[in-house]
């Protein structure tokens, strides 16, 4: 399990003054990279998919959100991570989830064909 955290700014929101989920995917993808990266040293990965992405609840400016990654699946070229966002907001009592999905992600070789993960 990997935690990470991202802090909403004003740059963050979108038209509404929420969180624009454009951003929050880019984080999911970059973070869970890095998990995969870490986990399984030495492969060259890639994000293949993302499943049942969920957006629970929105979320606003100043909220200090916390990426929980765990590790799902390996198949013979790719692994699979679940990720859980939580946000703590300006003035919560408590976090609460905002977004989960699955992502899954490649391993190429030098040629860009997958590849056996060992």
């Amino acid at each position: 399990m990997m935690n990470n955290y991202a802090l909403v700014r004003p740059e963050h929101l979108n038209h509404h003054g929420y969180l624009f989920g454009g951003i929050l995917l880019k984080w999911v993808d970059e973070y869970a990279w890095m998990a995969a990266t870490l986990d399984f040293p030495g492969y060259n990965f890639v994000t293949i998919g993302l499943n049942n992405i969920i957006f629970k609840k929105r979320v606003k400016n100043g909220g200090i959100l916390r990426f929980n990654i765990n590790f799902c699946k390996k198949g013979n070229t790719s692994i699979t991570y679940n990720v859980k966002v939580f946000a703590d907001e300006p003035g919560a009592k408590e976090e609460i989830e905002v977004f989960v999905t699955d992502i899954t992600f490649v391993n190429l070789d030098e040629n860009g064909k997958p590849t056996k993960i060992k």
